[in-house]
């Protein structure tokens, strides 16, 4: 053999070694896991559909998601809530107002009384008999027996004297007698403003139903609107909704109330607090509000007189008003009687004026205690109270 020849054949033998060993190295390729290292850059979608990439941003109905980077978080705020409007404060009206006010409303209550008086003085003919319906007039008022005879006697002087008895000159006697009767000189004032260097104290008493808590609250509309700085005292615990309603009267005017949480405490001590709270709050004047009482309960009344001596041992009482309803007429005159043995009544305050033509009752009760009407009520409304006015009284009265 050539030498040629023998070089082919090994090149025959190495070409044949090469293609075993690189069939034998596939095949250990392949058999490992089964799978490729490289993953395809898309998915199906669990649910069918199109494949979504997930290296380009997500679009659609909301809208295009950024990266982690790029979305902006809103801050935790809370909601805005409206804030609860503040109460409404009235402004009462002033005194002055009132007077003119009620004067027409008077009026046409005691219209009666002022015609039947005028008709019979100024007929012309003043017998016994007409004298006597005089009297009548005046007593079926409530003008009383003492004031009645001393008005009679007086017109009488004046028509035996004079003669007249046209109803010009009878109005203007009649007007001069029934002021006297009336008595401008007594002091009508209320203690309002501070005494010595502490807050006026006023004490509301009276018996069931006259309207005492109304009144009370009419009262701090009065002075509120005079400028006074106001307290109220809720000393009424025994009626259940007697210190909401005096709270209630206080908030309509920018007024606190002083009162007990507790059913049935202690008026005297409910009463104290107040004072003492009046006096803190450096204020012109608190007024106490009482249970209604029956003149004729002497456990009651001696309650009462217990209110008022413990708030002494704190502020001395400058004022204690008496609350009378001006149609029971006569039947008021000893239930203002009791309550001046029992608290020392300063003044009177008459409501109801407007619903009865007895305006009588204003001068009696004045004589039988010796202290003046001081305020009188003459309708529903907020303000229809008002301080005592005699000219104003007897001119509408013979209006």
């Amino acid at each position: 053999m050539s030498a040629i020849d023998t070089l082919w054949e090994y090149l025959a033998v190495a070409v044949g070694i090469i293609v075993v060993v690189g069939g034998i190295a596939l095949g250990l390729l392949r058999g490992r896991g089964g799978r490729s290292k490289d993953l395809p850059t898309s998915h199906p979608p669990a649910h069918g559909g199109s494949a979504i990439d997930v290296d380009e941003p997500l679009e659609g109905a909301i809208g295009t998601i950024e990266s982690p980077d790029d979305i902006a978080v809103e801050p935790d705020v809370a909601p805005e809530v409206a804030p609860e409007p503040l109460p409404t404060i009235e402004r009462p009206d002033a005194p002055a107002g009132r007077l003119r006010r009620l004067r027409a409303r008077l009026a046409r209550s005691n219209s009666a009384l002022g015609k039947g008086l005028l008709a019979l003085l100024s007929g012309g003919k003043l017998d016994e008999a007409a004298w006597e319906e005089v009297e009548d007039t005046l007593l079926a008022a409530d003008l009383g027996v003492g004031a009645t005879t001393q008005l009679v006697d007086a017109l009488r002087t004046r028509v035996a004297v004079e003669g007249a008895t046209d109803e010009a000159t009878v109005r203007g006697w009649l007007r001069e007698e029934l002021l006297a009767i009336v008595d401008p000189s007594m002091n009508r004032s209320i203690v309002s403003s501070r005494v010595d260097d502490r807050p006026a104290c006023i004490l509301v008493v009276g018996v069931n139903g006259t309207g005492k808590t109304t009144t009370v609250g009419k009262l701090a509309r009065v002075l509120v609107a005079e400028d006074k700085d106001v307290v109220l005292g809720a000393a009424d615990t025994f009626r259940a909704a007697a210190a909401d309603q005096l709270a209630t009267w206080g908030e309509r005017v920018g007024v606190p109330t002083v009162r007990s949480d507790r059913e049935g405490a202690d008026p005297a001590a409910v009463a104290f607090d107040a004072v003492k709270a009046a006096a803190e709050l450096e204020a012109d004047v608190v007024i106490i509000d009482t249970a209604g009482r029956l003149q004729n309960k002497t456990g009651l009344m001696d309650e009462l007189g217990k209110v008022k001596r413990v708030i002494e041992k704190q502020s001395p009482v400058d004022e204690v008003l008496l609350v009378l309803d001006a149609t029971t007429g006569q039947n008021g005159m000893r239930q203002a009687q009791v309550f001046g043995e029992v608290v020392g009544i300063t003044g009177i305050v008459l409501t109801k004026l407007d619903g009865t033509a007895k305006g009588g009752i204003v001068v009696a009760v004045q004589r039988e205690l010796g202290v003046p009407v001081k305020l009188v009520g003459l309708g529903e409304g907020p303000d229809d109270l008002a301080p005592f006015d005699p000219e104003a009284f007897v001119d509408a009265i013979l209006d």
